[in-house]
């Protein structure tokens, strides 16, 4: 039974992977674009060269944060719809810390990484208070929180760090993740340090769950928070706790795009969109740490390819989002899966 299971988790999001690339196939098929050039197009624009390669696995780097940041608290049974606007001031603590301090390297980037972190997991400890002692779900908190810190930000950006202006200066290079070495073997791409950061992050996370007294109690309280609290539990101060670790993960995502990608942050019109698809990132992994890389990896390469594919094919790049859309369709339908494979194996016996 138990083996059953392990491989219904397996087998659902690589089924879903197909079938929404197999929708996507037909919808550019009726839409009259030759669907193997469409692919191939993405695959070129995700893998075609070292570079886009650099630039995939760079784009990769916060949705496997943002994904662990979902998916942990998922695994407590809780909703952080809000690492859209941690991973926002994660990255906006992170470049304060690169333009206000003036240090050595080893003091300098390890302080404004801790911002991010430190900024993430504060603006999710407010939903998760609320949720522990007045009992406010946290999905409404948490997208309320978004358009605070999006606005607050863009704010705080006009008025605080710059003099009006729209983009900060860069960061102190004491303070940038960015790799002159991994940048040169991938053609000059904006490749950084920070997918080692955000691999050790999958690693922590598995660690804290499978292999801690706070992981059994979280999973414990996210399964029934009444048998958790009957079992002499601290349920509330569980649930603050989901939240600020999974804060965390998502302020580190900001600080990946503050000090890896750009070294500066500018006002945002809109959702940057990388806490949401995170969302999106952390149900494709099944909510599993090395699951959410996998995701966030095919994510990445998906988002990155798609740039190719007007050029190259001609097709719009909004049909990537149609896919990617269809894929989470595929993954919350995953009874219809898991019904059609018992039917299989059914036929077979």
């Amino acid at each position: 039974m138990a083996n059953n299971k392990r491989l219904f988790t397996m087998l659902i999001p690589i089924i879903s992977v197909l079938l929404g690339l197999s929708a996507g196939a037909i919808i550019m098929l009726v839409s009259g674009y030759n669907p193997i050039t469409g692919y191939i197009a993405l695959w070129n624009g995700a893998f075609g060269d070292a570079y886009t390669i650099g630039e995939t696995i760079r784009r990769t780097t916060p949705y496997i944060l943002t994904g662990l940041s979902i998916a942990f608290a998922f695994r407590s049974g809780l909703f952080n719809i809000g690492a859209e606007g941690q991973v926002i001031v994660g990255w906006l603590a992170a470049i304060w810390v690169g333009l206000a301090v003036d240090a050595p390297m080893i003091i300098h980037l390890p302080l404004a990484i801790l911002a991010s972190v430190t900024a993430g997991a504060l603006w999710a400890f407010v939903p998760g208070i609320l949720k522990a002692k007045l009992g406010v779900h946290e999905v409404i908190v948490t997208i309320m929180m978004n358009y605070i810190a999006l606005f607050s930000a863009n704010e705080i950006i006009r008025k605080v760090l710059t003099d009006g202006g729209t983009t900060t200066e860069p960061i102190a290079a004491t303070a940038s993740l960015a790799s002159p070495w991994l940048q040169s073997i991938t053609f000059y791409s904006r490749m950084h340090y920070g997918i080692l950061i955000a691999l050790f992050a999958a690693v922590i996370m598995w660690f804290i769950i499978e292999r801690t007294t706070l992981g059994y109690e979280l999973k414990a309280v996210g399964y029934n928070q009444h048998a958790s609290k009957y079992a002499g539990m601290n349920v509330s101060k569980n649930i603050v706790l989901t939240m600020v670790i999974a804060g965390a993960f998502a302020g580190l995502a900001g600080a990946m795009e503050g000090l890896g990608t750009y070294g500066t942050i500018s006002v945002m019109s809109g959702n940057i969109n990388i806490g949401f698809d995170g969302i999106a990132v952390a149900l494709l992994g099944a909510n599993n740490p090395f699951g959410v890389v996998f995701a966030a990896f095919l994510f990445g390469a998906l988002k990155e390819g798609a740039g190719e594919m007007p050029t190259g094919a001609g097709v719009p790049t909004e049909l990537v989002d149609i896919i990617i859309a269809l894929i989470i369709f595929f993954v919350a339908s995953s009874y219809i899966i898991r019904w059609a494979l018992l039917r299989f194996k059914k036929g077979e016996k």
